[in-house]
């Protein structure tokens, strides 16, 4: 594409949900030139899909919630048609070496749950009737001031151990605000209700899901981009973005075809905001460095078995809070709607990890073997042949909420907010912890924020910054 044909250039850094998102958003105006950058083979970053042995399978277990707004669904819908599915949701969890239906049911809770666990849960739930309550200022302190002792020390606690890979002691009392939507007792009351009869709502313990896979929504955004003129560049990685006088100037990227520069009035950088500061030019400060190597990320290995049968189990997935089972959640692409080759299906393990761990290093045969050993010792035996093992690592899976991590995201926002034309947002540009839909309430918000000469309305995007921190991740 001519970069001459428009009047302003923008660049958009990152094809994962929300720079698909506001690429397509900013090329339908038709007075944007748009450059949609990706260093990767597809769009879609952890949200993305691949093909695996006759099967669409994605980057752990995705769906698109019936909360997404109004506007972003009916894109949706619009671009996937008949694609785009309405399941149930129909998945467990391990307790006590007992499995509960999740999402959660009354039920299935009075008749699966010890005994033991539930009178546990009444001492707890009529403690805080009698006054015993109080805030926290941590992970774990706020979770067992909402939800109790016996809930939080036989599955929070626990699975947070698994997921960050420290005592919940030491994250952030942000970690449980933005991580667990059933934060409090009356809340996860109301979740529970929301499977009884009378009290359930339209879409409760619904999900969408594209038939193609979770990456097609991506891929769907990033070809309605091209469609209205956006370029997108594949396995082309950002080298730099060059500032003069606190004001951008311009990207260099680095591709097959070796480096080019490209002039832009507007940067919206997706990539993980440690990165960028690592890539700005002039270099950044240095305690804002500094702070960029304070952040930390979880790693995440995902390990797929190709199975030599229909179907392993009925349910799309399995989670395993207990610290006896090392992966956190199992998941069945198949069972979420997609059409398979008969005679085979996949399983996906989730294995929260650090790359320094020896685990991040081990071959696909010995992770196949570790997967194994987990689905036995869950009672969940692999009986059927095993035709191939594949693994997939993700460096950077969650944002880890470490206490004090908002001092060093500060530093290095307040810092990057000074240079006029670079914006950053989505999850790992803000380092959040959020799903697809939410991603997509930022590309959205960021293009209304955008005017039509390219310059960008601060104040207003101070007030959309404001309601992302609402933002609580749904599983």
């Amino acid at each position: 594409m001519d970069l001459s044909e428009k009047r302003v250039t923008i660049a958009v850094l990152g094809a994962g949900p929300a720079g698909a998102g506001a690429a397509y958003k900013l090329a339908q105006r038709r007075n944007f030139n748009v450059l949609l950058v990706e260093r990767g083979d597809l769009v879609g970053g952890n949200a993305g899909s691949f093909d695996l042995a006759g099967v669409r399978v994605d980057y752990g277990s995705h769906r698109l919630h019936p909360s997404c707004a109004p506007e972003i669904l009916a894109d949706i819908r619009k671009m996937l048609g008949a694609d785009l599915l309405d399941r149930p949701r129909h998945g467990r969890i391990r307790l006590r070496g007992r499995w509960v239906h999740f999402p959660l049911r009354a039920l299935d809770l009075a008749t699966h749950l010890p005994p033991s666990f539930l009178a546990g849960v009444g001492i707890d739930s009529l403690g805080k009737m009698l006054g015993r309550r109080g805030e926290g200022n941590n992970f774990a302190e706020v979770l067992e001031a909402g939800l109790g002792r016996t809930i939080c020390r036989d599955f929070y606690f626990p699975y947070a151990w698994k997921i960050w890979g420290v005592d919940p002691k030491t994250l952030d009392a942000e970690q449980a605000r933005r991580r667990v939507s059933a934060g409090s007792l009356s809340r996860m009351a109301r979740k529970i209700l929301n499977s009884v009869p009378g009290f359930k709502t339209k879409q409760g313990g619904r999900f969408f899901y594209p038939r193609r896979g979770y990456g097609a929504i991506t891929e769907a955004y990033a070809r309605e981009a091209e469609a209205a003129g956006a370029d997108l560049k594949m396995r082309t990685s950002v080298a730099a973005v060059e500032t003069c006088d606190r004001r951008l100037r311009g990207i260099r990227m680095a591709g097959a075809a070796g480096e080019e520069h490209i002039e832009v009035r507007q940067a919206l950088s997706t990539i993980p905001v440690s990165q960028l500061v690592r890539v700005m030019q002039p270099a950044a400060p240095r305690e804002v460095l500094e702070a960029a190597g304070h952040l930390r990320f979880r790693s995440m290995i995902l390990i797929y078995l190709v199975l030599g049968t229909d179907q392993f189990t009925e349910y799309d997935a399995h989670y395993f809070p207990g610290a006896d089972i090392p992966i956190t959640r199992l998941s069945e692409p198949r069972n979420y709607g997609l059409a398979v080759t008969p005679g085979s299906t996949v399983l996906c393990a989730e294995l929260p990890c650090s790359v320094d761990d020896a685990v991040w290093r081990a071959t696909d045969d010995e992770l196949g073997k570790l997967m194994v050993q987990a689905l036995e010792a869950a009672s969940l035996p692999v009986k059927c042949p095993i035709r191939n093992v594949v693994t997939k690592r993700l460096p950077q899976a969650y944002p880890l909420y470490t206490r004090g991590y908002m001092r060093d995201f500060q530093r290095i926002d307040d810092w990057l907010s000074t240079i006029d034309g670079l914006v950053t947002f989505g999850r790992q540009g803000l380092f959040a912890h959020d799903n697809t839909h939410h991603a997509l309430a930022m590309a959205y918000a960021l293009n209304e924020c955008l005017n039509d000469d390219g310059s960008f309305d601060k104040e207003l995007w101070k007030k959309c910054r404001r309601s992302f921190e609402t933002h609580v991740v749904e599983d």
